[in-house]
């Protein structure tokens, strides 16, 4: 089998990035079965309910549906169980001590094939409050009819 050469993302988060404010990330691999290896290469997978968390010096995560592999054999991997993430030492403090501070918690963003091995990205993320919500999505809408104005700008100039 040849090897595998660059990025496949398998699953994201798009409501992280809308409920969270991303402070930081961080890259981990996954002590994955190889039934569930073979669900992620299909696509399958989804981040919804999904979080992480420290646990005695350890990186969980925890929540993330990846459904069974249904050609695989009677022991099948449970679909939401907890799967350890591979960080360096000092990451997992540096993780831990930001969560400990409160109003911090480690949310999953996107996971991914890199270079044929499965990779998940997370975030230390604090929750926005309701007016920040809508403050973002007000934004982004101003910016979308400015770009558009612009392009018609452009367009009725050449």
């Amino acid at each position: 089998m040849a090897k595998e050469h660059g990025e496949k993302v398998v699953a994201t988060n798009r409501k992280a990035r809308h409920d969270y404010l991303i402070e930081s990330t961080f890259e981990a691999g996954m002590v994955l079965t190889g039934s569930e290896v073979k669900s992620l290469r299909m696509g399958r997978a989804s981040l919804v309910d999904g979080y992480a968390f420290i646990e005695n010096g350890e990186a969980w995560l925890d929540a993330v549906h990846i459904p069974e592999f249904f050609q695989s054999s009677w022991n099948n991997h449970s679909p939401r169980r907890k799967r350890k993430l591979l960080l360096h030492k000092e990451q997992i403090l540096k993780i831990h001590n930001k969560t400990k501070e409160g109003g911090y918690t480690i949310v999953p963003l996107r996971i991914y094939f890199l270079d044929g091995r499965a990779k998940v990205e997370i975030a230390i993320a604090k929750g926005k409050k309701e007016y920040d919500k809508r403050q973002t999505l007000r934004e982004r809408q101003d910016k979308r009819e400015a770009d558009r104005a612009v392009s018609t700008r452009r367009n009725l100039g050449e």
